[in-house]
């Protein structure tokens, strides 16, 4: 059987096989954030020609139904078929290059009082040429110069003999040894011929859920040299960590996964690696961060037990990796530190984010917190610190959502509505791109708006009578948020469930930690904002709607990529390896599915904002306009 799209296109598939695997299996990947399922409902194709056999019309309205749409996950051809992919089901990835910021990250290091130290190092040797007076071997006459600089420790791996006698003679006995230092000694991890002290760069990664980060940095230096970012390639095995589980283990994907954030990195690499004319011996190490699912993966470790009770990760703390182990294209021994992580979902992305901010030196109390498809918070100072994950869902991320999407162009980011008249504007990301959809920061605008206008009451229920924008659907009642071009933006009555489930977790989180220590937001003086949804979060909308606690504006500070953050000043410095490591095991790590006072603050959370009014008196006070 032949699948043809609309483009002229035309690809085999087979019995059995769904159009989303016959596409996938093309290199045509649609947006999935269920993994296929057939239950997020953003796989959508439309059928022009023959029959397809669908077994699931979850999430198509009766008009697209009629018009020839199919879920692709759920719809196997009967016979060759000609199919149209709508634009918004088609998932993009791609590269982009920022050169020439520094952030002030070598400030930032400097500040912490560290020194640049990174993962590696290079030194060179002259060695006494071989003679017939001297004439042992070439790896004894290395190993007697190491012994003479006080290095008799160091290992010379295998590997290297292969060319050793072509190295040392090719100029002149002089050589350059890259290392690293362990706990117990320093390690070869390549050799050179001559003077190659410079340059050298390192790679500084942060492995998101949603996109890959990129920083090159001069070891030397410390500065940022270039920057790239992608979105992450494991989007097409769902957009969140336990679909991409689920797909590693049930569906034995690991390998796939595993190649699919390779094959992201080494395209950054080589995208920063051509920019500056560079050879992949310059690369001297990595560092990465990423939360424990996303470590793993990245890692090729099976995440089985991850989502499994009592929940336990296959290492917090990991061994140096190589690159020739993982595949990424680099010298195969140049050394990978991966960022250590506390429990199955506080990983090194967290760690990353403390020390970044540096909450573990602070004596007042501080609450960090990562927004995204987990709600990831810290709270504490110098003397302690206390981690939990809410499972928020990936709602913020546009799924679940029936015209979600992640906070790209064409996502509406920013809704205002005129209390009184029920007018309603939006701003959307990019440069006069027309609304696709809504993103997180947008939805939590809109609900926020909606409850304050009066067409949503406190259980999130929309009020048919007081705006015209209210309207029946087939799920319900609707919001129509935009309309135009024929195309209706809309948050239905199961979206903002969604939503209001969501902040209630990440409330709920909140409130459950400062209990469990004996303290209160009132105790609390500085809330870090990180993550990308963080950027486009407008604060005293959250606090309206009950995810934020209500506290003074001027208390929450966006952090920006956090994660990126601290695997730069772990690349650059050995005192702040030693700190991150510190932080992880310092952190106690609370698992809010068992805990009774969670669920009951996620149970007074399921309201705008909450139950309890006192605790938002702002808004209270608003309310009673």
């Amino acid at each position: 059987m032949k699948i043809t799209l609309s483009t002229g296109q035309t690809l085999e598939s087979t019995s059995g096989t769904s159009i989303l695997a016959s596409l996938k299996e093309a290199g045509i990947f649609l947006t999935s954030s269920c993994g296929g399922k057939g239950v997020c409902g953003k796989c959508k194709v439309i059928v022009t020609s023959g029959d397809a056999d669908s077994k699931s019309k979850m999430k198509l309205s009766r008009e697209e139904i009629g018009q020839g749409y199919v879920l692709a996950c759920t719809a196997f051809p009967s016979g060759d078929l000609l199919i149209d992919i709508p634009k918004e089901s088609i998932l993009t990835v791609e590269g982009k290059v920022v050169t020439g910021r520094s952030k002030d990250l070598l400030a930032l290091l400097q500040s912490t009082g560290a020194t640049i130290d990174p993962l590696s190092e290079r030194f060179i040797m002259q060695l006494p040429a071989a003679t017939l007076d001297d004439n042992i071997s070439d790896l004894e006459r290395l190993k007697r110069e190491l012994m003479a600089r006080g290095l008799g420790c160091l290992r010379v791996p295998f590997r290297f003999l292969t060319n050793l006698a072509q190295t040392m003679r090719k100029e002149n006995w002089q050589i350059t040894l890259s290392t690293i230092h362990t706990d117990e000694c320093y390690e070869i991890i390549n050799i050179f011929a001559g003077d190659q002290k410079a340059p050298r760069y390192g790679v500084a990664l942060d492995i998101g859920t949603t996109t890959v980060v990129l920083y090159l940095v001069d070891l030397t230096s410390g500065e940022l040299v270039d920057v790239a970012s992608t979105y992450n390639s494991q989007i097409r095995f769902g957009d969140d960590v336990i679909t991409r589980i689920v797909h590693a283990t049930e569906h034995k994907e690991l390998n796939n996964i595993h190649r699919a954030v390779i094959s992201d990195v080494n395209d950054l690499l080589s995208l920063v690696v051509s920019n500056h004319d560079l050879n992949s011996d310059a690369i001297d190490c990595f560092v990465i961060a990423g939360n424990t699912t996303m470590t793993q993966l990245f890692l090729g470790l099976d995440p089985t037990t991850i989502r499994e009770d009592p929940y336990i990760p296959t290492a917090n703390i990991f061994p140096l990796a190589y690159a020739g182990e993982l595949g990424i294209r680099s010298h195969r021994s140049t050394p990978i530190y991966s960022f250590p992580c506390v429990a199955s979902y506080v990983g090194g992305d967290i760690v990353a984010g403390v020390l970044a901010t540096r909450l573990h030196e602070k004596e007042e109390i501080s609450i960090f917190i990562d927004i995204g498809t987990n709600g990831e918070i810290v709270i504490g100072n110098s003397e302690w610190l206390m981690s939990a994950a809410c499972s928020a869902g990936p709602c913020f991320e546009g799924s679940g959502i029936k015209h979600g999407m992640r906070a790209t162009d064409g996502a509406i980011e920013d809704v205002l509505i005129d209390p009184e008249s029920k007018d309603v504007q939006i701003k959307v990301i990019g440069d006069n791109v027309p609304p696709a959809g809504i993103c997180g920061s947008g939805m939590i605008d809109a609900v926020a708006g909606m409850f304050l206008a009066g067409i949503l009451d406190q259980k999130g229920k929309l009020q048919e009578d007081v705006s015209d924008r209210v309207r029946r659907g087939e799920d319900g009642l609707e919001f129509v948020v935009h309309s135009s071009d024929g195309r209706d933006i809309v948050l239905t009555e199961p979206d903002i469930e969604n939503l209001i489930r969501a902040k209630a977790a990440i409330y709920a989180g909140f409130a459950t930690l400062l209990h469990e220590v004996g303290f209160t937001f009132d105790d609390v003086q500085k809330v870090y904002i990180a993550g990308g949804f963080g950027k486009f979060l407008d604060i005293e909308k959250a606090i309206t709607l009950g995810m934020l606690p209500e506290m003074p504006k001027g208390k929450f500070e966006y952090m920006g990529n956090t994660s990126i953050v601290g695997s730069y000043l772990c690349l650059l410095s050995r005192k702040m390896r030693s700190e991150a490591e510190d932080i992880s095991q310092k952190m106690t790590y609370l698992e809010l599915s068992v805990s009774n006072s969670f669920m009951d603050e996620y149970m007074s959370g399921l309201f705008i904002p909450h139950t309890n009014m006192e605790a938002f008196p702002g808004v209270k006070a608003m309310m009673k306009k």
